[in-house]
């Protein structure tokens, strides 16, 4: 499988790039990113690319692939709806019209997050539910939706939020405990890039993957040390 990664320098797409250069199902890897991530490998090559709205001069770099994790995501946190709409679902379709012009049967596999819904009061679940909406509506070769919750970075994986990175330095001890409580709701940066990988290649009987799906999806692949 050749994988496309938007998010490549973020806390999941970091998670997920790992996992796919480990992984011996992922033949190649082309992460589209604004900087290069410092990560060198031999599946792997980087398209350094600014404008997330326009991939007119990237068409021959972009065509060729099985299945793109769109991972590219941001905090809404003190930002305005028209300047997270922007990234959030602008950045979106513009890359999904793109790589499903390029790839008809492409598959895939877009970072929501739990609580997502088009209906909702609160900002972020609004344009994250218009994203998937949007998504779910194109001839994918297969598309699927993942809603994580909590998520515990590992194998050096660093969240770009100051907030997140204090939490899990002072909480991180606690996360088998609270694992243990509410499994559904907590998975790891390994267990989340798992389950993107085993749905991209095999599929899922379910559209969109809540917590529950993801640890279970995660657990198909064998983990790596």
């Amino acid at each position: 499988m050749k994988v496309i990664l938007f998010g490549a320098t973020g806390m999941i797409g970091e998670g997920a790039l790992i996992e796919c250069l480990e992984d011996d199902a992922v033949d190649a890897v082309l992460a589209v990113v604004r900087r290069p991530s410092g990560r060198e490998h031999p599946k792997l090559t980087e398209l350094i690319h600014q404008d997330f709205l326009d991939y007119s001069g990237a068409e021959a770099q972009l065509t060729g692939y099985d299945a793109c994790l769109y991972c590219l995501g941001i905090s809404a946190g003190g930002m305005s709806e028209s300047d997270y709409r922007r990234i959030t679902y602008d950045f979106t379709v513009a890359a999904a019209d793109t790589l499903l012009r390029l790839n008809p049967s492409m598959r895939m596999c877009f970072i929501s997050g739990a609580g997502t819904d088009v209906s909702s009061r609160q900002m972020w679940a609004r344009v994250k539910g218009e994203a998937e909406q949007y998504l779910l509506a194109q001839p994918w070769g297969a598309v699927h939706m993942f809603r994580p919750a909590g998520i515990l970075p590992q194998k050096g994986v660093v969240s770009g939020v100051r907030s997140y990175r204090v939490m899990y330095k002072l909480l991180g001890w606690a996360f088998p405990l609270f694992k243990a409580l509410a499994p559904n709701q907590l998975c790891t940066s390994v267990e989340l890039g798992r389950a993107l990988i085993h749905v991209a290649l095999a599929g899922h009987p379910e559209p969109i993957l809540e917590g529950a799906d993801i640890n279970a999806a995660g657990a198909l692949t064998q983990p790596r040390p």
